[in-house]
């Protein structure tokens, strides 16, 4: 797997950050689909640690990509 470098990590930090001001401005949705994408990222950027801090936050990226599907639409 191809490390990502520093430019990607820090685009990867401002998907989640621009996520959670989409999410409190009340976009729930796609806040949740910006957070578990750039915590995927930052999650397989992570491949030479151990599996516990690999594997746990992609498993919330992915549980929260899911959630955030299943989502209703509107109010």
């Amino acid at each position: 797997m191809r490390a990502i470098n520093a430019l990607q990590l820090r685009i990867a930090y401002i998907v989640i950050s621009l996520g959670v001001l989409l999410g409190i401005a009340g976009f729930v949705r796609t806040g949740a689909l910006l957070i578990s994408a750039g915590t995927g990222v930052i999650a397989l950027s992570q491949w030479g640690a151990r599996s516990f801090e690999r594997y746990l936050p992609l498993t919330i990226a992915v549980v929260l990509f899911g959630l955030a599907i299943a989502l209703p639409n509107g109010l």
